[in-house]
């Protein structure tokens, strides 16, 4: 202590040089905990309820080594496929049912593990899936609320390889007026975690004939099987409901656009 005080807290320069990368050190700490706590708290897949969940039709369930899931239809050749990104901070294994009910209607699907569970670490992950699969020739993307926008960041600087964009309780802040891209935008009229200001603002980059369907009862946490969310809305409709419901309203679209 006696020749700290000599050499460092003695020395005015010292000192004020002591200080200071004690300071800085003590910040990086404080973000760096914060940070891991921040991506450490997510919402997890109801496991229960997922393998509860069953399709008329069979579907075969593959994952990959880089940790996302393929849901590809057996008793049809699939010729649409639909790429998709989970909502932030949301467990990826949560919207298997959604994919699944999808792919019992005919399309592939391709459900995306993200970094940290968050899409805005890897916007480019949909890169080189569509050439794994030859045989699809129509290829759409999407994803639920920050999966959602991601997806439309990525889709505006790709459109050329894709017929169109679902967006589930989210908005594209990139704009595809002239993208040539058809769009399909879903959300639950008792959503409270979707920012409507936000969206309204944004409708303006959608294209002119964009559809649009409301789940009368719906929220937004439901079209995955997560649970409940802070600040969310109460739903009239069951979580299986606005699944199903959502998944018949994108195979609708995606089936429609594939044979124009």
């Amino acid at each position: 202590m006696n020749k700290f005080k000599e050499k460092i807290w003695n020395d005015k320069k010292r000192r004020a040089l002591f200080l200071t990368l004690t300071s800085i050190l003590l910040v990086l700490v404080i973000l760096f905990t914060a940070g891991a706590i921040y991506l450490g708290t997510y919402y997890r897949a109801d496991d229960e309820a997922i393998a509860s969940f069953t399709v008329e039709a069979e579907v075969k369930e593959e994952k990959t080594k880089d940790g996302n899931w393929i849901f590809t239809p057996t008793e049809t050749q699939p010729t649409a496929g639909f790429i998709f990104y989970p909502g932030g901070k949301v467990e990826h294994d949560a919207y298997k049912p959604l994919m699944r009910e999808l792919a019992s209607k005919g399309v592939l699907c391709v459900l995306i593990e993200m970094p940290f569970r968050l899409a805005i670490f890897d916007v480019n992950a949909a890169d080189g899936i569509a050439e794994k699969y030859p045989e699809v020739t129509s290829w759409y993307i999407g994803g639920h609320s920050l999966g959602g926008s991601m997806a439309a960041s990525y889709v505006s600087k790709n459109s050329d390889e894709f017929k169109g964009l679902v967006l589930l309780a989210s908005y594209s802040t990139d704009n595809l007026q002239n993208s040539g891209l058809r769009v399909l935008s879903i959300y639950g009229d008792k959503d409270e975690v979707l920012n409507e200001k936000a969206y309204e603002k944004n409708l303006s980059n959608l294209p002119d004939d964009c559809e649009m369907y409301i789940l009368k009862g719906g929220n937004h946490a439901y079209f995955g099987m997560y649970g409940e969310q802070s600040g969310d809305g109460k739903a009239t409709l069951t979580n299986e409901e606005q699944i199903r419901q959502t998944a018949a309203s994108i195979a609708q679209f995606i089936l429609r656009g594939s044979i124009v």
